[in-house]
């Protein structure tokens, strides 16, 4: 999804220059996955632990505020159209933030990289590429009267068997800034783990950059994986940080695959976005990025570490490079990005998809979008093919929360509005295709959209921080144990009871 990249320039530029620091590689000992505290913990040993933490918060960590999104009255405007994304990044950083015993900085968190780190089980499309799913009811927090709306985008499955065959290439920061806990040792742990999930016509080749860049394994097929595994296992720390040679190289190397249309042709970008000589410019780089993202290459950025980390550069090259940011803490994070949604990684369904809801001004006097800030596409722009959209994989959920007023006399039955899904079909030359879906009440909310809710409640709590009671998080923390439905969702309730426990000391 492409925007105007002005407003986001000086502050890039400082992060690429902020320069590359070294620290000790953690691969001889071996990470070990943060502590969490566990759903049977009391709030008095989360406390507790959180007294143990260290207190020093992470240095040189560039995030960009986006704002929050005005409520906004249907007399004005009863067109809402935004981009969809399927970006997870925010939600393990402030994850990470808050397991180190650290407050996550409000300009972190992107509402919709919560919600969409969950999978609320929509069910996925019986035809055609997506499902469109809506719940509405009385919202669980907010004013009196604050109605609740869950859009939920279910992506078409693919199962593992029936996936294309992929052509990746691994483009690897092995800069000093890299040899720190959580950084080199895990980007090594995490490709083994994507490389025994690949196929053996699979293709893996590899790039690094830190000085210079230049290619240590040129594509291999999956079926040499000892040849594949031990390159990665031999990278090494190497110099300062050109990361636009790095992705050029990696760029030249993928866009050899270019004519194979049955194929996968992925980037993928191992880094903590730090860059301090070659093109240190964003506009440079971004444009690098921009030029290769209409030729049938995908990007997708995956971060490493805390301290001197540029989340703003991660996110943003994934979003110009038609692909997806996520930030990975630990080896189970890897473990759920290569292992157990490999396919959704992998392979794009939909590209340019765009997301329109048309509220009626006779039964909804105003609404306000929760999240998709830095996603925002003019209403006309809808149907413009010129205009980028997000990039969908295989399986994926799309989240959207909208916050309602109705208007006084609203009918009870009336539906409250249409939403309406456009998308390129990657399987059917990019052709152009919609879906549509009412939004109307639909009584109780389900279990889904109200454990979702408390995520996104907590995620606005975080991102305007002062003045927050404690009994506005405990609602939230009840919130999330009650519908809980997943380990994952059970493990959101324990971050939530670590965070009180943080505002408590």
């Amino acid at each position: 999804m492409k925007r105007n990249w002005s407003m986001v320039s000086v502050l890039l530029l400082g992060a690429l220059i902020a320069g590359c620091s070294s620290g000790s590689d953690n691969e001889a000992s071996g990470e070990s996955a943060p502590q969490s505290v566990t759903r049977s913990d009391s709030d008095a040993a989360a406390a507790s632990r959180a007294k143990e933490l260290s207190s020093s918060a992470p240095y040189d960590m560039f995030f960009e505020d986006y704002g929050t999104n005005p409520y906004v009255s249907t007399a004005d405007d009863r067109l809402s159209t935004f981009a969809m994304d399927v970006d997870t990044g925010s939600y393990t950083l402030a994850r990470s933030y808050i397991e180190d015993g650290n407050v996550p900085p409000p300009e972190a968190i992107r509402l919709e990289e919560f919600v969409n780190y969950f999978d609320l089980n929509d069910a996925p499309p019986k035809e055609g590429k997506f499902a469109i799913h809506v719940d509405a009811g009385p919202s669980p927090f907010g004013e009196a009267g604050t109605q609740l709306v869950r859009i939920g985008i279910k992506g078409k499955e693919i199962e593992s068997a029936d996936r294309k065959r992929a052509n990746l290439t691994f483009v690897v920061d092995v800069s000093g800034s890299m040899d720190q806990d959580n950084r080199i040792g895990l980007v090594k742990r995490s490709l083994k783990l994507l490389v025994n999930q690949l196929k053996p016509d699979d293709r893996v080749g590899i790039v690094v950059y830190g000085s210079t860049a230049r290619t240590v394994l040129e594509p291999t097929a999956v079926e040499d994986e000892d040849a594949i595994l031990s390159a990665i296992e031999e990278l090494q720390i190497e110099g300062s940080t050109n990361a636009e040679a790095g992705l050029l190289l990696g760029y030249k190397m993928a866009s050899r695959f270019n004519d194979d249309e049955n194929a996968i042709n992925r980037v993928i970008l191992c880094s903590d976005g730090v860059a301090n000589i070659g093109e240190t410019g964003p506009d440079g780089i971004l444009r690098t990025i921009e030029d290769y993202a209409g030729r049938n290459l995908y990007l997708s950025t995956f971060g490493f570490g805390m301290d001197n980390y540029n989340d703003v550069l991660m996110e943003q090259l994934a979003d110009k490079g038609n692909g997806a940011y996520a930030y990975i803490d630990d080896i189970g994070e890897a473990k759920k990005i290569f292992q157990e949604h490999l396919t959704e990684t992998l392979q794009t369904i939909a590209k340019d998809a765009k997301i329109q809801v048309d509220f009626d001004p006779a039964q909804v006097k105003g609404y306000r979008l929760l999240g998709y800030e830095n996603r925002a596409i003019a209403d006309e722009d809808f149907r413009n093919n010129k205009v980028d959209g997000g990039e969908v994989g295989a399986g994926h959920s799309v989240t959207a929360l909208y916050e309602l007023q109705l208007k006084d006399g609203a009918s009870p039955s009336a539906p409250w509005g249409k939403v309406t899904i456009r998308y390129k079909d990657v399987d059917d030359n990019n052709r152009s295709r919609e879906s549509a879906a009412s939004i109307a009440p639909s009584g109780e909310l389900s279990d889904a959209t109200l454990f979702v809710a408390a995520v996104a409640e907590f995620a606005k709590l975080m991102k305007d921080s002062e003045g927050v009671g404690e009994s506005r998080l405990q609602n939230v923390l009840a919130m999330a144990e009650k519908h809980a439905a997943s380990d994952r969702q059970e493990a959101f309730a324990d971050l939530v009871r670590a965070f009180i426990a943080l505002r408590g000391k």
